[in-house]
């Protein structure tokens, strides 16, 4: 059986394969004289990413190549790149090197072997308790805190976006920043992308978002962790949007009997459709739930939770391509319909 190791702070003796890089986009330069890029590990909405090796010391990471044809384009990915750059945290993925070359650009990374968070959690081994995910969810908190310390936000945090470094330890490391964004406090910002279900009401009302948007993405991943139910998901994106826009969710159902009051009183802080009463993550390291983590007993497995977890993983994979992004004509149709207009939220 797995159990994970929760007596160790998790943000503690985490070693990145190589030392933090300034790392600036070589320009005109073929990464394939640096690096053989060999089989695919995963394809996102904006690039694919590949299993490589540097020629001159056989060093495994991982590079996204992004094509692009646009100037927007472009722009995108050299914002993600500047932003990674920028980041240095335990659990945030370590960036290695940047090309543009041949109208792509790539953008070499750490590789992470560990898997899912969620694909981790549901294995048959992996003995999940209210305390595994409350290590597990308190990194994701550490190193969202220190994002936004850099006044960035990361506006995409779901389950497929937090990996294990291992099948093993605790540790895990938050990837893909291709919709991050710089924050300035002082200017309005309105997003149309995301993921629905994971979306935070600011989102799909188009309002102004910020640091708490992203505190919102993690009460909906820490729902679903600690449940195995996912509080606003609906038939397809449209319905989605309406459950957030509403911002009603219940603990009244057979997981939630498993779980503690004070994790229910973290989750009731983070999903609050009004933002500028959200917990921080700097509130959120100081949540009782997380602040006791360490004597914190383990409890009872966590059983009908997994599975509901499971069949949770193997439906969201199912509707993935109907789910994964908010266009922009499903944001104008949402604000423009009858219902929006008419209600009262």
């Amino acid at each position: 059986m797995i159990y994970v190791d929760e007596n160790i702070t998790p943000v503690d003796d985490v070693n990145t394969p190589f030392e933090y890089r300034d790392v600036k986009i070589k320009n005109d330069e073929n990464p394939l004289d640096k690096y053989i890029i060999l089989p695919e590990l995963g394809r996102g909405s904006f690039g694919t990413v590949f299993y490589c090796k540097e020629r001159q010391n056989n060093m495994e990471l991982a590079v996204k190549v992004v094509g692009y044809k646009k100037k927007k384009e472009k722009i995108m990915m050299e914002t993600e790149i500047n932003i990674l750059a920028s980041l240095h945290h335990p659990a945030i993925i370590v960036i290695y090197d940047a090309f543009d070359y041949g109208n792509k650009l790539y953008c070499f990374m750490e590789l992470i072997q560990g898997g899912e968070l969620f694909d981790r959690v549901i294995e048959t081994d992996f003995v999940l308790t209210e305390r595994a995910c409350a290590c597990f969810i308190r990194q994701i908190c550490d190193a969202v805190e220190y994002m936004h310390s850099k006044r960035i936000i990361h506006l995409d945090l779901k389950p497929e976006n937090v990996l294990c470094i291992s099948k093993q330890g605790n540790r895990i490391k938050i990837i893909d920043f291709g919709f991050a964004r710089r924050y300035n406090p002082n200017k309005n910002l309105q997003v149309m992308f995301g993921t629905a279900e994971f979306s935070a009401p600011e989102v799909v009302l188009f309002e102004d978002i910020g640091p708490f948007t992203d505190m919102w993405s993690i009460g909906v991943i820490c729902y679903v962790l600690l449940s195995g139910l996912s509080p606003f998901v609906g038939a397809d994106d449209y319905e989605t949007m309406t459950n957030v826009s509403f911002a009603k969710y219940s603990f009244d159902y057979a997981p939630f009997n498993e779980i503690s009051s004070v994790a229910k009183d973290f989750l009731a802080e983070l999903l609050v459709k009004e933002s500028s009463n959200r917990m921080t993550a700097k509130n959120a390291l100081k949540h009782e739930w997380l602040i006791q983590l360490d004597s914190l007993s383990p409890g009872v497995t966590l059983s009908l939770t997994k599975t509901k977890l499971k069949r949770y993983v193997i439906l969201r994979r199912w509707r993935k391509a109907a789910l994964s992004v908010i266009f922009i004509n499903k944001l104008n149709k949402f604000s423009n319909s009858h219902f929006l207009k008419n209600c009262q939220i």
